[in-house]
């Protein structure tokens, strides 16, 4: 027999090349299964399995190459080539089984048994390819043994590669399985080199020409081990850089998904998706802010209930993405008389909420008159001919409440109020609104009880004629005095008596009273005296009212220039045709016509014109700042020439300081009416206290008629 000897320098060198292909094989598995595409899957099989296999075989021929016998050797190309594609089909196969989602203990077993049987097979076809004569015999022990140990090697592998594939390991983490790895596989090699037996006289036939040579496959064998070990450190370089910047820009794009993902949702959870306002939510938390600020600053602000006048027919008519788009569009009209503080809410349907901050005595009432106004006095939507109105209801804190809870109940009360009383109009909370159903059917039931006794009076505010200083007349006023509860608020009982229609006979009843009463300051010599009373909204537009007017001017024997019938400006024009017909007869019987509340509502001057009203009575919104606004001043004194252009008397009401006083009479009104000129009473200390020609109110020593009437601090011009 032939003995043969190993290099050891080799054989260490054929342990590394084993360990860096097992390394190899590793990474490739990895590669393998998270691989973003198919294709992209079967290249790195295709390639991570030539690589795989090139390391594999490298480490044999190395081993090879470490073998000496004492005859020279070589190796048969066309053999070396087929062990070759041997060690790189077992490496596919191997990469293959790895990748798949499952690897159970049968597919396992069979998988390391088919590639230990490949890679046994490329180790005795490198045996083969020296082709020995006579042919190299091998101890079935040993023999037995590397195939054993090429099929655990095997199992090992496969077994590491599946449970590393999907991890993102460190170098270090990989290094020792790769060791492992390699070990088994080179102890295989030796171990089947130990099975060979060269009997004496062989010699290699591949060692002639047609062989490759042993410095030849050295020198191959050097290139292909180079080659791997650049290879798999280039790889891994590249891979950490690439992973580390992919891992980057994921989580970048992560957080800014994840950014966008919370804000939209924020944006659903908050927000109305239709007019993209704030919701419910939204709304409790804007509220709950306001009320810490003024608690905090001693602040005051106001919550506004709106709820559309006939939404649900324009639904029904027009369908709901028409209904839809009317909401935005009055989201959208109301948005842009807001301040950039203010808050719209949106609660659902057609209910929306103002939070709206309320600085240095602002006219609240007035922001409601002009959203009503900004909303229903033109179309909404440019292709259809439809307009709506709203109506408001207004909880002020502290005022009337200082919790959310209380102020949307509150405010929601005052707008149900709103619609009760016809609708298209703004009411202010009272404590009335908040009475219980059964606290109002009792409250009603005495009112009806009422009418016809002396619980029901008349008060009369002394209306004065500016250019005389003597009172001219009065205004005429109900009052309830009620058995159990006192006086009860002029508004409250209205309210009630309009919503359930005993209006019309209480109107009625004091229509009579009002003509009764003035029939008797005639006859004490008062004739030239006026007595004015209110006509409510529903009372307007009952049928009977002309001839309600009528039997009474007859039956108390009257002038008929002298009763002056009073209608708000938001009454004449809810329905304008049919106002304007009840005035012109009206105005037939000799009448006067006064529009009271004049500025407040939203009125045409082509309707205006139209009205055969005798005089108009300027809101005493416009009065309470005169002094100190010159808005209010360019206001009331455009309402003055207005009025005078169109032949009507102008009564200013709620004159309350002898500076007012004084910028109406030089701004041409031509009655005043408020508590400076004397507050309501009843008839009979009417007739005491103005039942002698009333001297004239003393200006005072300040004010100078010469002065101009623009407020201090803003010159004329």
């Amino acid at each position: 027999m032939l003995v043969g000897s190993y290099a050891p320098s080799l054989v260490l060198i054929s342990l590394l090349v084993a360990v860096m292909a097992s390394f190899t094989a590793l990474d490739m598995a990895a590669r393998v299964t998270t691989a973003p595409s198919r294709r992209q899957t079967a290249l790195w099989l295709a390639g991570g399995g030539c690589a795989m296999g090139l390391g594999i075989w490298s480490m044999h021929f190395i081993g090879m190459l470490a073998f000496r016998l004492p005859i020279p050797l070589g190796y048969d190309i066309a053999i070396t080539g087929t062990s070759l594609l041997a060690a790189i089909a077992s490496s596919v196969f191997a990469l293959w089984l790895v990748s798949l989602p499952t690897l159970p203990h049968t597919r396992l077993a069979l998988g390391a048994l088919l590639m230990g049987i490949g890679i046994a097979s490329m180790h005795y076809l490198g045996m083969a390819a020296m082709r020995m004569q006579p042919g190299i015999v091998y101890d079935p022990a040993w023999f037995v043994a590397s195939v054993l140990i090429a099929v655990a090697a095997s199992w090992t592998a496969l077994f590491v590669a599946f449970r590393l594939r999907g991890s993102q390991r460190r170098l270090r983490d990989r290094l020792a399985p790769a060791v492992l790895l390699g070990t088994a596989i080179v102890g295989m090699h030796y171990t089947g080199m130990a099975a060979a037996r060269f009997p004496a006289g062989s010699i290699c036939g591949a060692a002639g020409r047609d062989g490759l040579q042993t410095q030849w496959l050295a020198a191959i064998v050097l290139v292909l081990t180079i080659s791997i070990l650049t290879i798999v450190l280039v790889v891994s370089w590249l891979d950490q850089r690439m992973q580390s910047h992919l891992l980057r820009v994921r989580n970048s794009d992560l957080r800014t998904s994840l950014y966008d993902a919370q804000a939209e949702l924020t944006q659903a959870a908050l927000h109305d998706p239709l007019t993209r306002l704030p919701n419910r939510l939204l709304l409790q938390q804007h509220i709950e802010q306001s009320l810490s600020r003024a608690e905090r600053n001693g602040t005051r602000f106001a919550v506004m209930f709106m709820d559309l006048d006939g939404f649900k027919q324009v639904n029904d008519a027009y369908g709901h993405q028409t209904g839809d788009a009317l909401l935005v569009a009055v989201a959208e009209r109301t948005r842009q008389l807001l301040r950039p503080d203010d808050v719209l809410a949106r609660l659902g349907g057609d209910e929306f909420v103002l939070v709206v901050g309320i600085d240095n005595g602002e006219d609240i009432a007035a922001l409601a008159s002009r959203i009503i106004q900004t909303i229903g006095h033109e179309p909404l939507l440019p292709d259809h001919e439809l307009q709506v109105t709203a109506s408001i209801g207004i909880a002020i804190c502290p005022d009337h409440a200082a919790s959310e809870r209380q102020l949307m109940a509150f405010a929601d009360a005052a707008m149900y109020q709103a619609k009760e009383a016809g609708r298209n109009a703004q009411v202010l909370f009272s404590d009335w609104m908040n009475d219980s159903a059964e606290q109002q059917f009792q409250l009603l039931a005495d009112l009806r009880r009422a009418i016809g006794t002396d619980q029901l009076f008349l008060h009369y505010q002394p209306k004065t004629r500016v250019a005389a200083h003597t009172v001219c007349g009065a205004e005429a006023l109900i009052r309830w005095r009620h058995p159990q509860h006192g006086l009860v608020p002029t508004e409250r009982f209205i309210r009630l008596a309009e919503r359930s229609g005993v209006i019309n006979e209480i109107g009625r009843w004091a229509l009579d009273e009002a003509c009764r009463q003035l029939r008797e300051w005639h006859d004490a010599g008062h004739d030239s005296w006026t007595v004015s009373v209110n006509l409510s909204p529903v009372q307007f537009s009952s049928p009977d009212l002309l001839q309600d007017v009528r039997r009474v001017l007859q039956t108390h024997r009257m002038d008929p220039r002298r009763l002056i019938l009073e209608i708000t400006e938001n009454t004449v024009m809810r329905d304008t045709e049919a106002s304007l017909r009840l005035l012109q007869s009206l105005a037939t019987l000799g009448v006067g016509i006064s529009i009271d509340d004049f500025g407040t509502g939203y009125s045409s001057l082509l309707y205006l014109k139209r009205l055969p009203a005798s005089e108009i009575k300027i809101d005493h919104a416009f009065v309470r700042d005169l002094e100190n606004s010159s808005e209010d001043v360019v206001i009331v004194s455009a309402i003055v020439a207005l009025g005078h252009a169109l032949d009507m008397d102008i009564v200013a009401e709620g004159v309350e300081t002898t500076g007012q006083r004084a910028y109406l009479e030089r701004l041409g009104c031509d009655y005043l009416q408020g508590y400076l000129l004397g507050r309501p009473v009843d008839a009979q200390r009417f007739m005491q206290l103005h039942d002698h020609p009333r001297p004239r109110v003393v200006v005072a020593p300040e004010w100078n008629a010469d002065e101009d009437l623009s407020p201090p601090g803003h010159p004329a011009g």
